[in-house]
C-alpha cells in the first residue's frame, strides 16, 4: 500500500546519508520534500503542516546539527514521529466482560461485513467463543455474507428472519442464542450507508444504548483517502467510537487514510486487514508500520507470522532430520506448505529489513512457482520423495504428465533441492553437537 511513499521517502533521506554534515538549508529542503511526498499519498494538509513542523523543530536542535551521525538522527526523528502519528504505542484488544459485545459499524463497500468474521475468527484463536450477529436488515446479502463467512471460520451466527425488521428484536434474539449456544461475546455487523446521514446514526445510537458494547470500532476503507476523516470524526462525535479497523491494506491506495485518522479523530486504530483471506487480521503497530512505511522492515511480525504456524512438534522433527540428513522431498513440500501460510512471498519479504527497499524495486515473485513444485512433488509416490536418486527418465516424464509441467520443470525442482540438501550438509557439519535453531523455513 505504502509503496509510492516508501519510495519517496527512501530517496530523500538517502540524500541526507550521502552528506558528512547537515545544515539548517538541507534540513529545510528536506521538509520540503517529506512534506510534498505526504501530500501526494493524500494525507490531510494539517496532518502535515504538523508533521512537519515537529520534524524541523526536533531536526534543528544542537543535538541533531552537531552529531557524528546527524542523517542518521533524522531518520530516527522522522521514524518516531511517524509512528506518533499512527498513534504511538500498540493497544491490545482484550474483551474483558462477561458477555461483552462489540459493535462494528461503517459505512457501506468499506469491509465490514468480512471484518466481523475475521474478528469472530481472531477472538476465537484467543479462546473465546463468539457469536456473529447480523443486523443488516436493509441489505439481506449481508446476512447471508456472514452465515457463509461464519461456517468458513466455524462460527455460530444469529440473524434476523425475512421480515424481521427490528434489530432490538434481533439483537435480544441474539443474546438468547448466545446464552444457548454458550458463546461468551458478542460482534454486532451493522448496517453502512453509502454516506453518513442522521437516520444511520440515530439508529447507531439506539443500538449503543440497547447492547452497551465494550467496543466500538469504526471499519474503514483505507483506499477512501482524505474522506476518511471526515467519516470518522462524524461517528466519533455521535458513538464514540474506542478504535479504528483500516481494511484493503493490501491494495495501491496511497496511504493518506492511515495517516490521517488518528491526527484527526484521536481514535487509535486497532485492527490492520492485510489480505482477503479470513486469518489475514493484524493489530496494528504504530512503531511497525512507520518501520515499514521507512523501509526499515518489520521483523516482529514476520516472527509472529512465523509462530503463528509453527508446529513446535513439526519443528523438533525437522531439526533432527536436517541433522542427520534425512531432509526428503515430503518435508521440502511441508515447508512450501507452511511458508505459503504466511501470506504473499513479497508481503513477507518487505518485513526483512533491506527488503523493502531497492532489493525489491521492480521485483514480482512468481507465486505459480509454489504451485508447480507442489505439483511436481505430489505427483511423485512416496518412495521418489523419500529417495530422489531413483527418480530415472521414465520417471521424470510420469512426473511432469501428472503435475501437468514439463521435464525441465522436474530437472529444475529436483536440481534446487540437491542445491539446498548440500547448503544443509554444510551448515549440520559446522553445527555438530549444537542445535539447529530454525526459526523460519530452511529455504
Amino acid at each position: 500500500m505504502f509503496t509510492d511513499l516508501t519510495q519517496k521517502l527512501d530517496g530523500i533521506l538517502s540524500k541526507l546519508r550521502n552528506k558528512g554534515k547537515i545544515s539548517e538549508k538541507d534540513i529545510a529542503e528536506t521538509s520540503r520534500e517529506v512534506r510534498r511526498a505526504l501530500l501526494e499519498a493524500d494525507v490531510n494538509y494539517r496532518v502535515v503542516k504538523d508533521f512537519v513542523a515537529k520534524i524541523e523543530k526536533r531536526a534543528l536542535g544542537d543535538d541533531v546539527l552537531k552529531s557524528f551521525t546527524p542523517a542518521q538522527q533524522i531518520v530516527k526523528i522522522v521514524h518516531e514521529e511517524l509512528a506518533s502519528l499512527l498513534g504511538g504505542e500498540a493497544k491490545p484488544f482484550a474483551l474483558k466482560g462477561s458477555q461483552p459485545s462489540v459493535m462494528v459499524v461503517g459505512l457501506q463497500g468499506s469491509g465490514k461485513t468480512t471484518f466481523v468474521a475475521k474478528l469472530g475468527l481472531y477472538l476465537k484463536k484467543k479462546g473465546r467463543k463468539p457469536l456473529l450477529v447480523g443486523l443488516d436488515v436493509y441489505r439481506p446479502a449481508a446476512m447471508e455474507q456472514l452465515e457463509i463467512l461464519g461456517k468458513q471460520v466455524d462460527l455460530a451466527v444469529s440473524r434476523g428472519g425475512a421480515d424481521d425488521k427490528s434489530i432490538e428484536a434481533i439483537y435480544e434474539k441474539a443474546k438468547r442464542t448466545a446464552r444457548e449456544l454458550m458463546c461468551d461475546s458478542l460482534v454486532l455487523d451493522t448496517a453502512g450507508r453509502l454516506h453518513v446521514d442522521d437516520e444511520m446514526m440515530r439508529e447507531l445510537e439506539a443500538l449503543k444504548t440497547l447492547s452497551q458494547p465494550e467496543e466500538i470500532l469504526l471499519v474503514i476503507d483505507s483506499m477512501t483517502g482524505q474522506e476518511a476523516v471526515n467519516v470518522a470524526q462524524v461517528f466519533e462525535e455521535r458513538l464514540g467510537i474506542t478504535g479504528l479497523v483500516l481494511t484493503k491494506l493490501d491494495g495501491d491506495a496511497r496511504g493518506g487514510a492511515a495517516l490521517s485518522v488518528t491526527s484527526a479523530t484521536g481514535a487509535r486504530i486497532r485492527f490492520a486487514s492485510v489480505g482477503e483471506k479470513l486469518g489475514d487480521l493484524e493489530i496494528f503497530h504504530p512503531d511497525r508500520m512507520a518501520g515499514r512505511i521507512l523501509g526499515m522492515g518489520d521483523m516482529l511480525s514476520l516472527i509472529e507470522k512465523a509462530q503463528e504456524n509453527l508446529d513446535t512438534e513439526r519443528a523438533e522433527t525437522l531439526e533432527k532430520r536436517l541433522r542427520e540428513q534425512t531432509f526428503s522431498l515430503g518435508d521440502f513440500l511441508e515447508e512450501l506448505k507452511r511458508l505459503r501460510k504466511m501470506g504473499p512471498i513479497e508481503d513477507v519479504l518487505k518485513m526483512v529489513p533491506g527488503f523493502s527497499k531497492a532489493a525489491l524495486k521492480g521485483m514480482r515473485v512468481d507465486e505459480r512457482q509454489f504451485v508447480e513444485a507442489e505439483a511436481i512433488i505430489n505427483s511423485m509416490t512416496a518412495e521418489e520423495r523419500l529417495h530422489p536418486h531413483v527418480i530415472d527418465g521414465s520417471r521424470r516424464k510420469r512426473i511432469a504428465r501428472g503435475s501437468g509441467t514439463t521435464v525441465q520443470a522436474v530437472n529444475r525442482l529436483l536440481g534446487e533441492f540437491q542445491e539446498m540438501k548440500k547448503m544443509m550438509k554444510l551448515l549440520g557439519a559446522g553445527s555438530r553437537g549444537r542445535k539447529i535453531k530454525l526459526p523460519f523455513a530452511p529455504f
